[in-house]
């Protein structure tokens, strides 16, 4: 089995699970398997409406697979993605709101803060991790907490009066829908954040599988003790792993600040940054197949509002956490790795 295979493999694997076991809670509730299962392709899949935002919610789903992915390829959780994706999109938020000079300025500029808040935050725990030993499962929880206290304090002075979001950003800072080019998408969300995830996915890959850094992450996170022993700077490793985690979780803010709504809105998030971690640990940490765990998880969020008129839409929650179960099961890696995290 080539290596696309054996990353692929275990989210097909655990989907095949999942349907069976929810066919049976389906069955359970008086619910025809079969019909909901057709409303669930019909309202995902089935038309250009459905296809398109379901690669909408599929994109912050990437940036916080891959968040998590990294922390994990250096023997690091990383818990704190919430916190670090709503700094991110909080000051990409502001820069677009400030910054003109047309959107071949105004976008990177915004896409840098935003990397640039997510990854000071997710820094912090690196930094304490790397000098006091302290705990990065401890302190990036921490962090979800100390961020949003935070923003209950700075909304106030930045957030529009009677609102609980921000002034809106400029035009030139605005990422277009992709409906602009493909008008059967009309009314979707999907917008180019899609494709800056996707870069970001094939740039994770580079880096993790093609780079001197990528070697060191994944060699600390084998064997500290040993790469440690061959020379390696574990605690600079630390620092970088959770940094480059961090400022990845904070380019979410591409997709709802620039693409959507275009200001930031307080809660926006809605526990993207926890669902990160089903992501990562389905995908097998590889970037490859965090793409495609998080567009299974992305059609599976679309489908519970197709399928709630026949079952209760938390058949679809449950089918998720049958699904990141299965994948546990099935792989001894991500089994190993979790058990010396705990």
């Amino acid at each position: 089995m080539n290596s696309l295979a054996r990353v692929l493999a275990p989210p097909l694997w655990a989907a095949l699970i999942a349907l069976a076991a929810s066919s049976l809670l389906i069955l359970a509730v008086g619910g025809s398997p079969a019909e909901a299962y057709r409303l669930l392709a019909a309202g995902t899949w089935g038309n250009a409406y459905g296809i398109g935002q379901v690669l909408f919610k599929t994109t912050p789903l990437i940036f916080t697979g891959l968040s998590v992915a990294i922390a994990l390829r250096a023997g690091l959780f990383n818990i704190g993605a919430e916190g670090q994706l709503t700094v991110g999109a909080f000051l990409t938020a502001l820069a677009g709101a400030h910054v003109g000079g047309g959107p071949f300025v105004a976008v990177p500029v915004c896409l840098l803060c935003g990397f640039a808040g997510g990854a000071l935050t997710g820094a912090l725990p690196g930094v304490l991790k790397a000098t006091r030993g302290s705990h990065e499962v401890i302190n990036t929880i921490m962090l979800n907490f100390i961020v949003r206290a935070a923003m209950v304090g700075i909304g106030l002075r930045t957030f529009l009066r009677e609102t609980i979001h921000t002034a809106p950003i400029l035009p030139a800072a605005e990422l277009p829908r992709l409906a602009t080019w493909f008008p059967s998408l009309a009314g979707s969300a999907l917008n180019v954040s899609l494709l800056v995830a996707l870069g970001t996915a094939a740039l994770a890959t580079w880096l993790l599988f093609r780079t001197r850094t990528g070697f060191v992450l994944r060699a600390v996170g084998q064997s500290p003790a040993a790469a440690e022993t061959a020379g390696l700077h574990v605690g600079r490793a630390t620092v970088l792993a959770l940094a480059l985690s961090g400022g990845i979780a904070g380019l979410v803010g591409a997709n709802f600040v620039l693409g959507y709504k275009h200001y930031y809105e307080d809660g926006f998030s809605g526990g993207i940054g926890y669902m990160g971690i089903a992501v990562a640990v389905l995908g097998r940490m590889h970037p490859l197949g965090v793409v495609a765990a998080a567009l299974l998880f992305g059609t599976l969020s679309q489908g519970a509002l197709a399928v709630n008129a026949l079952v209760p839409k938390e058949i679809v929650d449950v089918l998720q956490a049958v699904i990141i179960f299965a994948v546990v099961a099935a792989s001894p890696e991500v089994r190993r790795l979790l058990q010396r995290r705990v």
